[in-house]
């Protein structure tokens, strides 16, 4: 439990929601649980479409509330304990690989030496 099954590079730049999907693609799972950058309607759908529940609480500027299990949405702490441990690897946090099929190669690297420890 807590290991990545997908990683992406983006640009620094770049909005992570919009990327949600094709993460989630042919993943199995009953619950999606991202944080508030994530909210949007079609993240929800796609989710829904996936027979999933969407964990994700609605962002300040939404006219109507969005329900969300709280309990559940708990465990996303499970993926912030993996960025810090993935940040402690210096080449990660400072990114010194120019090309992104390097700098993920790392990436992947970093995360099964934590997998391993």
């Amino acid at each position: 439990m807590g290991h990545p099954v997908k990683l992406k590079v983006t640009g620094g730049q770049a909005a992570d929601s919009p990327h949600l999907p094709e993460l989630i693609a042919g993943q199995e799972t009953d619950a999606v649980i991202a944080d508030k950058g994530y909210d949007s309607n079609e993240n929800r759908q796609v989710i829904e479409n996936q027979g999933a529940e969407a964990v994700i609480p609605g962002k300040k500027n939404r006219k109507t509330p969005v329900v969300y299990d709280r309990h559940l949405y708990r465990e996303r702490f499970v993926v912030e304990c993996y960025f810090g441990k993935l940040k402690q690897y210096r080449r990660v946090a400072t990114r010194y690989d120019k090309k992104a099929k390097n700098y993920l190669g790392f990436v992947w690297l970093a995360t099964i030496n934590i997998m391993l420890l």
